[in-house]
């Protein structure tokens, strides 16, 4: 007999905490109230790879493509490479009959090396240099989405033969949401605005260079998108910009990306993206905009990123301290922060937090989760419930961690950024290793291994 089936109230304490909206899909709680993910014990992974670690469940991630793929038929699915990418992480999205977006040199030479094929690979971004252009061709890119005028022109003395390009638009449509994450507004870096006739100069700038193959539009509404409405205005004012490149310029576009942005939670009660209701609501868009402007409907394209990534991955953090202020917060310091989750600082983002190595052995009380960088900024989870025994040693687990954390880790205060571990079947593997003070120094030309390093360059940065 487990403990769970001894004391009913612990096993209904570990379930309210094991949200499956929020934590991923293999995630349980052993007898001795240790997570697990994947069929392995944090416990082991902290142990074999040390803390702060970013943990990745890949059935989960895989689980997602397929749930969205069986969600929207005739749909191809894009994997958003900017949330999470490693050659294992590219090589699980090809596997799963999905494409990469990525928007640098550098992904996309990851995404090549994860055996993604060229021709289902799409290159975004509003300042790609002339080498990431030249590469991307040189791979033979399936799709560049191009972003400025002066892009166009560099495109097209980049290329010796045809090239697929899609022109990014921006859909004049009010979005109400953090000016980090809003991207459907005309006010913004990205893509050319329909309302005031920039996307059709940049659809005549592009047919007028004979290397470069219009065969789209591409337009992203925002990030952390739950309302599939948005996109019925959206699809609309698309598909009357394709009707009159067709009438002005006898091209009929066959490629309508819709992008990314999709919701998930981060806390109980965030509100979380239905594909099932944005199938509905594009199918019914695509039906009535087609109808209006007699055009043929177009391949649609979606780039989910974070929606796939973000549940499947959590963080491990040892913690360091424990203090009471006389103002009356007790905060709990750990061994990362800001370096590798930057979106609390940025984004004013929430998390779920768990006790992750034992059973609490009292009520929950409320708590900071803190970071160790010299920044006042440094908060984890502000005002969260934890066990009020947490105490120097204990492992916490941040769940959705999947997206953005690993891609947007730093070694701010020249701390090291944490490895990324998967998780499937019981066993774990690192995916990337931990960056460590040998690789710092590796980078830094005013060091040729002098003395009184050697020890340090030896140890590894972080925590255990």
């Amino acid at each position: 007999m487990t403990l769970f089936e001894v004391l009913p109230s612990v096993r209904q304490g570990s379930i309210a905490r094991l949200d499956p909206a929020i934590w991923p899909l293999g995630t349980d709680i052993d007898e001795f109230g240790q997570l697990r993910v994947g069929g392995v014990a944090l416990t082991e992974v902290a142990a074999e790879f040390g803390t702060p670690s970013y943990v990745i469940d890949e059935d989960d991630f895989r689980a997602r493509i397929r749930s969205y793929r069986a969600a929207l038929p005739g749909v191809e699915l894009v994997y958003a490479g900017k949330a999470l990418l490693s050659t294992a992480v590219a090589e699980w999205a090809a596997a799963e009959g999905a494409g990469v977006e990525v928007c640098s040199g550098g992904e996309l030479a990851i995404a090549l090396a994860g055996e993604v094929p060229p021709e289902r690979i799409v290159l975004s971004g509003d300042a790609k240099t002339a080498n990431e252009l030249h590469d991307a061709v040189a791979a033979g890119v399936g799709r560049i989405v191009v972003d400025s005028p002066s892009e166009i022109a560099l495109l097209a003395t980049r290329v010796g033969r045809r090239q697929r390009v899609l022109v990014r638009v921006i859909p004049d449509i009010d979005i109400d949401g953090h000016h980090a994450v809003c991207a459907g507004e005309c006010d913004q870096k990205f893509g050319f605005a329909v309302a005031d006739g920039q996307a059709a100069g940049a659809v005549k700038r592009v047919l007028d260079q004979p290397w470069l193959d219009l065969v789209g539009l591409h337009c992203q509404l925002g990030s952390q998108l739950a309302e599939t409405g948005l996109y019925g205005e959206a699809i609309r004012q698309m598909i009357g910009l394709m009707a009159e490149v067709r009438d002005r310029h006898q091209v009929v576009l066959s490629e309508l990306n819709l992008g990314g942005g999709y919701a998930v939670p981060y806390v109980a009660g965030d509100p979380e993206f239905d594909p099932g209701a944005f199938w509905v609501a594009i199918d019914a868009a695509l039906a009535c905009a087609c109808a209006e402007y007699s055009y043929p409907r177009p391949q649609i394209v979606i780039e989910p990123g974070r929606a796939i990534a973000a549940r499947a991955g959590i963080t491990l953090y040892r913690v360091i301290a424990v203090k009471q202020q006389p103002g009356g917060r007790t905060f709990v310091a750990v061994d990362g922060g800001v370096s590798d989750n930057p979106r609390a600082a940025r984004c004013g983002s929430k998390y779920t937090v768990s006790l992750a190595n034992r059973h609490a052995r009292c009520v929950s009380a409320p708590v900071t989760v803190v970071g160790r960088h010299c920044d006042p900024g440094d908060e984890i989870a502000r005002d969260i419930e934890l066990p009020a025994d947490i105490r120097p040693g204990d492992l916490l687990a941040v769940a959705c961690t999947g997206a953005y954390h690993h891609s947007m880790s730093s070694s701010s205060n020249l701390i090291g950024r944490p490895p990324l571990i998967s998780v499937a079947d019981g066993r774990s593997r690192a995916l990337v290793r931990r960056e460590t003070i040998a690789d710092l120094l590796a980078r830094d030309c005013g060091w040729a291994g002098q003395r009184g390093t050697a020890a340090v360059v030896s140890g590894r940065l972080g925590g255990e």
